[in-house]
């Protein structure tokens, strides 16, 4: 009985220090992979482009995706897809499967961004349709619960946009609208409307991974 005892004391405390193991783990906040990246996306807009490429070309540990469309309108915009290789690793939307997102499965990036989205890619990420690099990067960023960042082009009645010729007013449709309401619901999504928005969003990324912007010199 003495020995018995002994063991059912002994068996009790093992059960009791693993458990203990196994809260204490859970209890641990989850370290991203020190090789994740960034992952930025370019799609066919024009609105705040310059903008945009502007806190790209600052982003540190940060690749590039782009659409079809975006690889169509950057030179219209004046900008070399060489320029954009010298400072990020550049992905083209050239396979129907859209291969590069399988670094996404890797714990290859744990922040998404696309900046500026077009009506077009967001009514696309809104419904689930991912027939686009960004737009996949976007459906499967969400599968995988990695953080997405949105800044979203129509979303005010009256939008003043710089086309490669000129400045142009539109005038974006409920539709627009409504679907940027159905995105704003998304979990592990973030829309922003301003540059400001979106720089603001960016830098504390940067800082929950103790990053800093890229300083150029003049």
């Amino acid at each position: 009985m003495h020995w018995g005892s002994t063991i059912i004391k002994l068996m009790k405390q093992l059960n009791n220090d693993i458990w203990h193991s196994v809260a204490t783990q859970s209890d641990k906040p989850k370290v991203k992979d020190q090789k994740s990246k960034f992952a930025w996306c370019l799609t066919g807009s024009g609105h705040y482009l310059k903008e945009s490429i502007q806190l790209l070309d600052k982003m540190p540990d940060t690749d590039v995706f782009l659409s079809k469309a975006a690889e169509e309108v950057l030179p219209m915009y004046g900008y070399n897809l060489d320029d954009i290789k010298l400072k990020h690793k550049l992905f083209r939307d050239k396979t129907y499967s859209s291969v590069p997102v399988g670094a996404l499965y890797k714990n290859g990036y744990h922040t998404v961004i696309i900046a500026p989205a077009t009506s077009n890619t967001v009514v696309k990420c809104a419904l689930g349709i991912s027939d686009t690099l960004p737009t996949n990067m976007f459906a499967q960023a969400g599968k995988l619960k990695i953080e997405t960042i949105i800044f979203a082009c129509d979303t005010e009645p009256t939008v003043i946009t710089e086309s490669p010729k000129e400045w142009v007013e539109l005038k974006p449709r409920k539709v627009e609208f409504d679907n940027l309401a159905l995105l704003r619901n998304f979990e592990e999504c973030t829309v922003v409307e301003t540059v400001s928005e979106l720089q603001v969003i960016l830098d504390k990324r940067l800082k929950q991974f103790g990053l800093n912007w890229i300083e150029f010199s003049s």
